[in-house]
C-alpha cells in the first residue's frame, strides 16, 4: 500500500493503479462503517484509494476540529489490512492555500437539517469532496447513509456539475444495540454511550409505524420525539421527516421519506436516520 502526502506524488502513483478506481473518503479513526464503504468500492473496482483528512472547512468556529480524534498510524494499518492500494493523507495546507477562495455552495439545499445548525458545513463537504475528486479521479466515489444530507449534497452536486463519477452510498453501519458506527462515539462517556442508544429505538420505533401503514408525516415526527422524550438527558437539536431528495419538511400523506434526527447527549452530537418507502 502506498501512501502520499501531496497531490503530485498522488496523482503520480493513481497513474499506475488499474483501473477502474474507487475512492473512499474518511477524516480517519477508522471504524467499521469506514471498512465497509472500502470493502463496497473494491467489489466494484479494481484498485481503491483512501483519504484521511480532517477537513478544517467543514468545522465552525467552536466545533471540534482540534479535538475531533486522529490517530494515522492505527488508521493505516486497518487500510492496509483492507487490501487498499492508496491512502492520500495530506495536511491541511497541500489542499488549502492562506487566500484559498473558491467555495462549492448548494444553498438549497444546505439550510435546513444539519446545514441549520451548522451553516457552513456542507460548503465545506462539498469543495472537498470535489478536490479529492479532481486529484484522484476515481470511476466510484462511496459515502455512507449514515450522513444522508452528506449524500444528497454531494449527489446533487456531482449530477449538476457533470463529474463523471458514479457515487455509491453503503448502508449504516451500527453497534450491537442500534447506536449507528461514528468516530465521535469516542466522546461518550459510559452512562451517555447507554443513552445514545436512544437515536436508534426512535427510528425503529418509526420504522414499525411505517410497516404498519402509517403515513402521516406528522404524526411520523411526533412518534419519534416521543421516544426521545424519554430519554431526559437527550438533548434534541431537531426531528426530521423530509423528501429523500429535496430534504423539504413533508406534511399530510407521504410515499418515501427521510427520517432523520440530531440529538446531544453530553458534549457530544450525535445524527441518524432511516430511509422509509425506498431503499437508501
Amino acid at each position: 500500500m502506498n501512501v502520499a502526502t501531496t497531490i503530485a506524488d498522488v496523482r503520480a502513483l493513481r497513474s499506475r493503479l488499474e483501473e477502474p478506481v474507487g475512492l473512499a473518503p474518511t477524516m480517519g479513526y477508522l471504524h467499521e462503517g469506514h471498512l465497509s464503504l472500502v470493502r463496497l468500492a473494491r467489489a466494484e473496482c479494481a484498485s481503491v484509494v483512501a483519504s484521511v483528512f480532517v477537513n478544517p472547512t467543514q468545522f465552525a468556529p467552536g466545533e471540534d476540529f482540534t479535538d475531533y480524534p486522529r490517530d494515522l498510524e492505527r488508521d493505516l494499518a486497518l487500510l492496509e489490512a483492507e487490501g487498499v492500494d492508496l491512502v492520500f493523507a495530506p495536511g491541511a495546507d497541500e489542499l488549502y492555500a492562506a487566500d484559498h477562495t473558491t467555495w462549492i455552495e448548494l444553498p438549497t439545499l444546505t439550510g435546513r437539517l444539519e446545514g441549520a445548525s451548522r451553516p457552513t458545513h456542507f460548503r465545506g463537504v462539498a469543495t472537498i469532496v470535489l478536490k479529492l475528486v479532481n486529484i484522484v479521479a476515481p470511476q466510484v466515489l462511496v459515502l455512507g447513509q449514515k450522513d444522508a444530507q452528506q449524500a444528497v449534497v454531494v449527489g446533487r452536486m456531482l449530477r449538476e456539475l457533470d463529474v463523471p463519477v458514479e457515487l455509491r452510498i453503503g448502508p449504516t453501519v451500527r453497534e450491537e444495540d442500534g447506536l449507528a458506527m461514528s468516530s465521535r462515539n469516542a466522546y461518550l462517556a459510559p452512562d451517555d454511550r447507554t443513552v445514545a442508544a436512544v437515536l436508534y429505538r426512535a427510528l425503529r420505533r418509526v420504522e414499525a409505524l411505517w410497516r404498519d401503514g402509517e403515513r402521516d408525516a406528522d404524526a411520523l415526527r411526533e412518534a419519534i420525539s416521543a421516544v426521545l422524550a424519554g430519554e431526559p438527558s437527550a438533548d434534541v437539536d431537531y426531528v426530521s421527516v423530509a423528501d429523500p431528495e429535496s430534504l423539504e419538511e413533508l406534511d399530510g400523506t407521504v410515499e418515501a421519506a427521510l427520517a432523520s434526527i440530531a440529538v446531544r447527549i453530553g458534549r457530544t452530537r450525535l445524527i441518524d436516520n432511516l430511509v422509509l418507502g425506498r431503499s437508501a
